[in-house]
């Protein structure tokens, strides 16, 4: 019998995973700096290396198995919930082939507006070679991708963009093109993006397979002639791809710029920035006559990826002064960026110790507001009937998430506004339940003292600790630290990184306590927290064992060393799940099964 068929024979549970993930991450280490030195020939012998690996199989498929958010959604095939012989039968088949079945099609509502968002679900099989492959092409692209290119990448978030913005402007009012590209997964360029992708024959084919595989609506099949279909595992993957070579385009024009006099001929292409997440970015000068001219050639440059600007969500505006009809500052990423004259007193100074005059600030975009507050005031309006301790429960999970979000900008007074609107909405449903009591009976009963807060929402039962609801204003405002230039995860530097998702402004405050403590590492396979692993936190003592919900009894686990130990535990309990944050910002926290789930979009 070979080796591989004995592997295959081996029990899942015990997989040596720890090997495995070491066996992996050094290739695609290698991967990384081969391609970072230009070394074409060895980054594709090492692809192939690592796609051929038994390991990397096993990794494919424990992904989108056990630690993918929807492993429970099924395919064209109806295949879901694979148990761990099913996923060894599944490691044994994994094979580019070339063939692929069509994408199951999925409607999503977008966040805060009536219209939904197409999904193309593929199969479980063509999930995990999606994922193999993207093992191999993501280190890769990653050696190769522009500084200033934020979306659907590891180890970088739209907080690493505002930031960048910021860093743009802080000096220096300028004029801005904000710009959003039309349908740009729908409409992506099959054949360019191949080409741009310039992968050996075997990937090229099966990545093709997919682009062409169409879409199954109900009981319909659609042909896909063009576009990325969203919710692929290698989708994001191929569309930054696609979007690659924007900046550097804009660094080409920047070149041809005249210089500045004590500045050489770096100080206009320093001084124009093209900063992209997804598919929105803005481009930044303080001419604005170079800025228009950068629409121009970006908007030719999308032709040749099948693309356009969207004429409707791309305007010109200024960051300080209103240009033509557009109000100064621009919104991006729910940010909006706008700077403000100020006295010699508020004015900050440039790099030579002169007064600016005005002021940069980020805050809390009024759209991205209204849509906090709509949901809050749907919550409470569906909750007239609960207690207010289940109240409380559905609220918490809402304003943590939005809070911790802003949390990185000026959000204070945005924050004062939302507790101010939100008191007003749950003084309205607690008269409402009481009509006949007058308001002072109806506050004792329902707002409490916590320190020197004395209108604190809290529950107020006899022998039990209070529930209290939590304020925006509570969170404290932290400023972000952006990302290193090109640094990315697979350059070897796993404390760097690990440090980083502690800091992470959408981690909850216990996880990343529990990160802190740990040193960033697993406590029961002993490796590193990565970008997009799922993690759990886990009671050390089970509480069906008398284990207690403290620090001392809390460890931080991946989602598949959890179901080892869980499986070793008499407890059959799951504790409450936490997602490491991905590239996209988070929308909100739902209850999913009995767990909360942070849900990105």
């Amino acid at each position: 019998m070979s080796n591989t068929s004995l592997k295959t024979t081996a029990e899942w549970h015990e997989i040596n995973w720890r090997k495995l993930e070491r066996s992996v991450y050094k290739l695609q280490k290698r991967i990384y700096q081969a391609s970072n030195r230009g070394d074409v020939k060895t980054v594709r012998r090492l692809q192939k290396t690592l796609m051929k690996s038994w390991s990397a199989k096993c990794i494919s498929v424990r992904r989108v198995t056990q630690d993918n958010q929807g492993k429970k959604t099924a395919g064209v095939d109806g295949i879901k919930s694979l148990t761990p012989k099913q996923r060894l039968t599944l490691v044994a088949k994994l094979k580019l082939h070339s063939k692929s079945a069509p994408t199951r099609r999925v409607w999503i509502e977008k966040p805060g507006k009536d219209e939904k968002r197409p999904l193309g679900i593929p199969t479980i099989y063509d999930r995990a070679l999606q994922a193999l492959i993207k093992l191999g092409l993501e280190p890769e692209w990653e050696a190769r991708f522009e500084p200033n290119s934020y979306g659907f990448r590891p180890g970088r978030s739209c907080h690493d963009a505002v930031q960048a913005i910021f860093d743009a402007i802080k000096h220096k009012a300028k004029y801005v093109l904000d710009a959003d590209i039309a349908k740009c997964f729908d409409r992506i360029d099959h054949e360019a993006l191949l080409n741009k992708l310039n992968t050996f024959p075997t990937i090229r084919r099966q990545i093709r397979s997919w682009l062409k595989a169409g879409v199954m609506d109900g009981k319909q099949l659609f042909p896909t002639s063009e576009g990325t279909p969203q919710g692929g595992v290698i989708s994001p993957l191929l569309a930054n791809i696609a979007l690659h070579g924007m900046e550097n385009r804009i660094k080409q024009f920047a070149e041809t710029l005249p210089g500045r006099s004590g500045f050489g001929k770096d100080g206009h292409k320093s001084a124009l920035s093209l900063i992209r997440y997804a598919d929105d970015f803005v481009i930044l000068h303080e001419d604005v006559t170079v800025v228009q001219r950068c629409r121009l050639i970006i908007s030719e440059w999308l032709k040749g990826m099948g693309l356009e600007l969207k004429p409707s969500k791309t305007r010109l505006a200024h960051t300080l002064n209103q240009h033509e009809q557009e109000t100064p500052g621009f919104n991006f990423l729910g940010f909006l960026v706008r700077q403000h004259p100020v006295g010699k007193y508020q004015s900050g100074k440039n790099t030579y110790g002169k007064l600016l005059g005005f002021k940069t600030i980020i805050t809390p975009s009024k759209d991205k507001q209204k849509v906090h507050y709509d949901r809050i005031a749907r919550v409470i309006e569906s909750h007239r009937m609960v207690p207010q301790s289940a109240l409380i429960k559905h609220l918490n999970p809402i304003i943590r998430g939005w809070a911790k979000y802003y949390a990185k900008v000026v959000s204070s007074k945005a924050y004062s506004n939302m507790d101010n609107l939100t008191y007003q909405k749950l003084k309205a449903w607690a008269k409402r339940r009481h009509p006949l009591k007058n308001g002072k009976w109806v506050s004792n009963k329902y707002w409490q003292t916590r320190g020197d807060d004395n209108w604190v929402f809290a529950t107020r039962q006899k022998g039990k600790n209070p529930i209290w609801l939590l304020d925006h204003a509570d969170t404290p405002i932290v400023r972000h630290v952006k990302v290193k230039g090109k640094s990315s995860p697979y350059d070897g530097n796993l404390v760097y990184w690990s440090s980083r998702m502690g800091v992470n402004p959408e981690m909850p405050s216990r996880v990343s306590k529990l990160l802190k403590k740990q040193k960033g590492k697993c406590t029961h396979c002993n490796m590193f927290f990565r970008e997009n692993d799922v993690m759990e936190v886990d009671h050390k003592i089970p509480k069906s064992q008398g284990g207690k919900d403290s620090y001392d009894n809390w460890q931080l686990l991946h989602r598949h060393c959890h179901d080892t130990k869980t499986a070793n535990d008499s407890s059959s309990g799951k504790n409450p799940v936490v997602t490491v944050p991905s590239l996209s910002p988070p929308r909100r926290l739902e209850k999913v099964e009995d767990k909360w789930v942070m849900r990105y979009a």
